[in-house]
């Protein structure tokens, strides 16, 4: 199976991206289009979360669908880029459906926003405009990385954060592979890289080459003096073509916020709002298998997707910090360190 080693590998998924930078903005907003019928599951960490129709996500509650995931920048303001997710959806009749005409749907858009305000002039944040426009932008394949969409102001520790996306292939004994694919927004009040050495927390994740570097550095950093910024939040979306419930969807964004934790230090602080979706578009069965203690169903297979969904997490958000470029007073990671990307 051939992978792009992004999100869009899980089939149907597509990406779409719009931000502004310069004159005063640095910020924009990324939309995770699934197929119909993708069942959805979130969860929250941290104690600064900026979000919209989370509860309706949890497992007891009557909603099993979602039929888009916003990521914005522009702290709270952000989260009217879903308005125009919304209008997007709604012109094609995307939604659950309230009446007896096709086009009597309302759309299921949760959402999630990043504290970017600092590197915009006020008054700049994502709007409705932005959330149509990266409907307009989405597409399967590749995802451009780095410093655009949701991730255009994002900041993670001393460094310039991005967007980053990666996938991996789950093999079980019998013979069934699915995909689980990962997209973050890297923008944490933690550090992801050791700055004494230039090593990523999780570089452990995959070699450099599956990094776009040629090697890790040893050495420390150079950066110039910066006040600490007072509000963060890593955001992002794990998909998997298997079909699972809500609550099994809410163990797979568990999980992926593991993958967070394995590469921001320190991950879920008070001045965080990590929020992970988990999207399963139900394309396979999780197979039966023998798990730890016997039968248990579907559990070990479960299991499995789990882990992977911690990894490929990771993955994504040290390509995101990797892809980043600076901005004015932040550096990115390829100014710090250039010498990883020479492959002379």
């Amino acid at each position: 199976m051939e992978l792009s080693d992004a999100i869009t590998d899980v089939g149907g998924v597509r990406v779409g991206h719009h931000h502004r930078v310069g004159d005063g903005w640095a910020s924009g907003t990324t939309v995770v289009l699934p197929p119909e019928g993708t069942v959805g599951g979130v969860d929250q960490r941290g104690g600064a979360p900026g979000t919209r129709e989370t509860d309706l996500l949890e497992p007891e509650n009557l909603v099993q669908t979602v039929d888009a995931v916003c990521l914005s920048g522009g702290s709270a303001y952000g989260l009217a880029a879903a308005d125009g997710v919304m209008r997007w959806l709604d012109e094609r009749h995307r939604g659950i459906p309230v009446g007896p005409h096709p086009d009597h749907v309302v759309p299921i858009v949760p959402a999630a926003v990043i504290f970017d305000l600092p590197r915009n002039a006020w008054g700049n944040r994502p709007d409705a405009t932005f959330g149509y426009a990266a409907c307009e932008a989405a597409t399967t394949g590749a995802v451009e990385q780095g410093s655009v969409g949701a991730g255009a102001g994002a900041r993670v520790g001393s460094l310039k954060g991005g967007i980053g996306t990666a996938s991996e292939v789950v093999h079980h004994a019998d013979g069934d592979a699915m995909v689980v694919g990962a997209l973050a927004v890297v923008n944490a009040a933690g550090e992801a890289v050791d700055l004494v050495s230039g090593r990523p927390f999780a570089a452990d994740h995959g070699h450099p080459a599956e990094f776009g570097v040629s090697r890790w550095p040893d050495r420390p950093g150079k950066f110039p003096t910066q006040p600490d910024s007072p509000l963060n939040t890593t955001i992002g979306v794990v998909a998997v073509d298997a079909a699972l419930s809500k609550a099994q969807c809410r163990r797979l964004a568990v999980a992926a916020q593991d993958g967070l934790a394995r590469a921001v230090r320190p991950a879920h602080t008070m001045f965080d709002g990590d929020t992970v979706f988990a999207l399963a578009t139900g394309e396979k069965q999780l197979p039966r298998i023998e798990g730890p203690v016997g039968d248990a169903g579907t559990a070990a297979a479960l299991d499995r997707v789990c882990a992977a969904a911690a990894r490929v997490f990771a993955r994504a958000m040290v390509r995101g910090l990797l892809a980043a470029t600076s901005a004015p007073g932040l550096p990115s990671y390829a100014d710090v360190w250039p010498e990883v990307f020479d492959r002379g």
